[in-house]
């Protein structure tokens, strides 16, 4: 399959970028990350890791992007928050059994769906990187329950020869450059679809430009398109509220440096209402913020629900 903007096999973030770079706010943020204390840094087979502290908080990064981690500020405490979005899966179904999770980060997003799902049975967590697991513990406090099952492979073998049903399936996997262009095929999709449960979920950390241009020469519309094939419908979250918070807590800047941010994809066969998004149950919110998120903010990021 041709896939667009991909380079070597990888999708680009800066190729997808039509809007000049704001070179002022980038200086800012550079200059901003030279305060990074590395607390320990390595090659590995497939990333440039380090684990960095600052008066924000201490993260993993891949080369220079910010991974996961625990920010700790006046403004915000918690996880990167592009990372909240994820947690609306909630709202589709509380009774979530049987997670998968590619791409393990810190293993915080982790802990949060085990305090959330109060029926969750089993957690698989899929990631090619061999010190991640480790990092987490050593960084990140993370620590094994029963439920919880790490399998240390790339994850479209794992998904190739899976005969497990998930109930919820998040995917993460942007790497030093962006993201494997493997993660937007046709084969994967179609062992997404075989590893979901009936009315299953599945939530995806994509990339877009800022105006969400939906063509079909732009790479949103490509992978529109491709979950169009995939799924009766789709939700598309843009990443205004996690950006505006990026930016403001990591560089102390009101703008966006570049034309790019994320596209959340929350997919499934089942029935999507728009209200579930814009005037979410009260109660489930409100479990949500036991975990310390206020989801309100990022569900109002609602772009679009395909169908």
């Amino acid at each position: 399959m041709d896939i667009p903007f991909s380079e070597n096999g990888v999708i680009i973030p800066e190729n997808i970028m039509k809007r000049e770079t704001d070179i002022e706010a980038v200086a800012i943020a550079l200059a901003k990350m030279t305060e990074d204390e590395i607390l320990w840094e390595k090659e590995s087979a497939f990333h440039s890791i380090s684990i960095c502290e600052n008066p924000v908080g201490r993260f993993m990064k891949y080369g220079i992007s910010f991974q996961a981690g625990r920010i700790n500020s006046p403004l915000y405490k918690g996880n990167i928050p592009y990372l909240n979005y994820f947690l609306s899966a909630y709202l589709l179904n509380p009774n979530v059994k049987n997670l998968l999770v590619i791409g393990f980060g810190t293993g915080i997003l982790v802990k949060q769906f085990e305090k959330l799902f109060s029926k969750l049975k089993r957690i698989d967590a899929v990631d090619i990187e061999e010190n991640i697991l480790s990092i987490a513990s050593r960084f990140f406090d993370f620590t094994e329950s029963d439920k919880f099952h790490f399998h240390l492979q790339d994850a479209l073998v794992y998904l190739r020869d899976n005969k497990q049903k998930y109930d919820l399936i998040i995917a993460d996997v942007a790497g030093n450059e962006g993201v494997d262009e493997r993660f937007f095929d046709d084969e994967f999709f179609k062992n997404i679809k075989k590893s979901l449960a009936k009315d299953g979920i599945f939530a995806f950390n994509s990339c877009a430009n800022i105006d969400f241009d939906d063509s079909e020469n732009t790479f949103f519309g490509f992978t529109v398109n491709q979950y169009k094939k995939y799924f009766k419908n789709f939700a598309v979250f843009n990443g205004k509220t996690s950006d505006r918070l990026y930016y403001k807590i990591f560089f102390d800047i009101d703008t966006r440096a570049v034309d790019i941010t994320n596209a959340i994809f929350i997919a499934s066969d089942k029935n999507l209402d728009e209200n579930t998004f814009k005037t979410p149950d009260v109660k489930a919110l409100e479990k949500i913020q036991t975990i310390g998120v206020d989801l309100r903010d990022y569900l109002n990021d609602l772009h679009k629900i395909y169908q």
